[in-house]
């Protein structure tokens, strides 16, 4: 028999890479015995990166959702891990440290074993914390390596990082393929240079499918020492997730590998609940390009986690570019044509911005900075015309130390627009915060839970927790997904053993007829559908003037969902305020980042045209002033 070599299923991860949202935690529990009933998994992700956050969205309680979906990993000891974003912990951006530390500690008791812990630019000072607040909480602390391909991002990097984080304390290492565009021969080196450095020390492989090479990687990163390999599971796996389990373990086997045998009864069994989920709701929110999968990603480089969301926002901005393109007589943009002109526009700005890894969140900086800039490019603007704030943190060194050198041309912009570059530490930018939440839940009389992990909760999603607790958040999910059902009709697939994808066609669509807005309902029984005329229901940040009186109409720079304010201290503008150029007016979120939509105009508000959480498209009027 060869060597020993562990499997590790990333549930959760599968659902991240996938679509918008992840089961829930009656589902997740009924999923759990025949994971475990497998017998091949050393390990299982459960929790961490958005898991939390979606739970709230869904209306549900995180802490219980960890206790219960880990209480059978840990009663069969398999270990359960959590994916956490170091400076970021469990968010997009910044956390304090005393929340950070009360976390972990949380984790740990709720049934997490392992804190796999990242950091967005490969900045290791970013992660001290997350070492030494995991192994206090009694979690062990395995640390990431972000795999990127650049000049700058070799093998030699790679290994000197790894150094650099078991020096500081890192009991394990992950290597991080999360965009799956580690070239195979290249991790088979970073593998075997961490081990030539530490022999004893636990080397994890995450690769993404995407472009191919997972597979490969997989068996070089194994054979150059690696113990333990993260794999996903039918209907999940492959596309923009990672490399499936059965394909994985035939190739270790027949590599020498030591590998424990697959239950394909409790597999199948495992296998029918996914696609059950899936069949649910859980498809409704699935891209089915998802499952595809795609060497044009090699060029860019986009990760497998935010690849479910790529398609659902280029779909939506397409809709944006070509009302833009009908409007100025312009030829309609195909998604090919948007894509390919996305990735293109990835490769110029990433050397640009620095070299950030292409990882969560600032993958989603780099792409939504790339995206906008071929919209307002499409529309005869300039390049960085829009950027918002998380994005120019990074850029200004306020997450991290970037790898790279930021471009002259973002230099300029900075210094006209009077933002300053940040060289200290990021973390001291950040307050410790649980007092004053704690403060906060005392006075709308809220218990802080057992441990303090609703305080903690509340500390990390605020926005988030404060919905949950209204019951809004239970609310818009069950009306979104009563909306996505109503839209959407699943076709079958062509052949009934293959489990079904989440593949769509439109009910209703909007349309415009000589600048007349109509709502056209499709049907697809044969009877005839019914077109009944709507106002329009989006417009841009350009100002521009309404043709049947003075007033002038502020416009939505980009695609996403309203929000009037972004926390308490603020007030919603309302018909009878007086607003100058450069006010913030609201804010839209788009692509996990909320954008500031400052007015071009200044004047009256005479008319609001969007609430708070309504969706609009680019272009679309969202105030009118005189």
């Amino acid at each position: 028999m060869g060597r020993d070599i562990g499997l590790s299923l990333v549930y959760r991860d599968m659902w991240q890479s996938s679509g918008k949202y992840m089961p829930r935690v009656d589902q997740l529990v009924r999923v759990a015995e025949p994971i475990v009933d497998m017998g091949c998994f050393r390990r299982v992700e459960t929790n961490g990166g958005g898991f939390e956050q979606i739970n709230l969205l869904y209306g549900e309680n995180p802490n219980k959702s960890v206790r219960e979906w880990t209480q059978a990993f840990n009663d069969a000891g398999i270990q359960t891990h959590m994916l956490e974003r170091g400076l970021n912990a469990l968010r997009m951006f910044p956390v304090p440290r005393d929340v950070r530390k009360l976390m972990f500690k949380l984790k740990k008791i709720q049934g997490t074993d392992i804190a796999r812990s990242f950091d967005g630019l490969n900045d290791t000072r970013n992660l001290q914390l997350s070492i030494d607040y995991a192994k206090e909480g009694g979690m062990i602390s395995q640390c990431c390596l972000c795999i990127t391909h650049s000049e700058l991002h070799t093998a030699e990097y790679y290994i000197n990082m790894a150094g650099e984080l078991i020096d500081m304390g890192a009991e394990e290492i992950c290597i991080k393929d999360m965009a799956g565009i580690g070239r195979p021969v290249t991790i088979g080196k970073i593998v075997e240079g961490i081990k030539s450095m530490k022999s004893d020390i636990l080397v994890q492989y995450h690769g993404h499918s995407g472009p191919g090479f997972s597979v490969t990687s997989s068996l070089e990163a194994a054979r150059a020492g690696a113990d333990i390999i993260d794999v996903a599971m039918e209907p999940l796996s492959y596309g923009t997730v990672l490399a499936d389990l059965i394909t994985v373990h035939e190739v270790l086997k027949d590599a020498g590998f030591s590998v424990p045998d697959i239950n394909m009864k409790a597999y199948m069994q495992a296998r029918s609940l996914t696609q059950e989920f899936i069949d649910e709701f859980l498809g409704y929110y699935i891209n089915p390009k998802n499952r595809l999968m795609n060497a044009l990603l090699i060029g860019p480089g986009l990760p497998g986690g935010m690849m479910g969301s790529l398609m659902s926002d280029l779909e939506n901005n397409l809709v944006s570019l070509n009302k833009w393109m009908a409007k100025n007589n312009k030829p309609d943009v195909t998604q090919d044509e948007l894509l390919i002109a996305l990735f293109e526009e990835v490769q110029h700005i990433w050397p640009i911005m620095g070299y950030p890894p292409l990882v969560t969140p600032y993958s989603q900086y780099v792409k939504n900075a790339a995206l906008v800039n071929v919209m307002q490019m499409m529309k005869g603007k300039a390049r960085w015309s829009l950027l918002d704030d998380n994005t120019w943190d990074m850029v200004l060194g306020k997450s991290g130390r970037l790898p790279g050198t930021v471009g002259d041309e973002l230099k300029e912009l900075a210094k006209e627009q009077g933002r300053d570059f940040f060289e200290g530490d990021p973390q001291d930018l950040q307050p410790d915060a649980l007092d004053d939440f704690r403060k906060k839940m005392e006075e709308k009389g809220w218990d802080t839970g057992e441990d303090d992990e609703e305080l903690f909760e509340y500390a990390m999603h605020p926005a988030q927790y404060e919905d949950y607790k209204s019951g809004k958040a239970k609310d818009s999910f069950e009306k979104d997904l009563e909306n996505k059902k109503n839209e959407q009709v699943a076709l079958p697939t062509q052949d009934s053993s293959t489990p079904s994808q989440a593949v769509v066609q439109p009910k209703k669509l909007d349309i415009d007829v000589n600048g007349e807005k109509f709502k056209v309902s499709i049907s697809y029984n044969g009877t005839d559908p019914s077109t009944v005329p709507t106002s329009a229901e989006t417009t841009p940040v350009a100002a521009s003037t309404n043709g049947s009186s003075n007033s002038k109409e502020i416009l939505a720079p980009l695609e996403g969902t309203v929000y009037m304010t972004k926390d308490s201290s603020e007030s919603e503008l309302k018909v009878g305020d007086q607003i100058k150029v450069g006010d913030i007016v609201c804010y839209i979120e788009a692509m996990k980042v909320s954008n500031a939509v400052k007015s071009e105009v200044e004047g009256t508000v005479s008319e609001v045209l969007v609430k708070d959480t309504d969706a609009v498209l680019d272009d679309d009027v969202l105030f009118r002033v005189n």
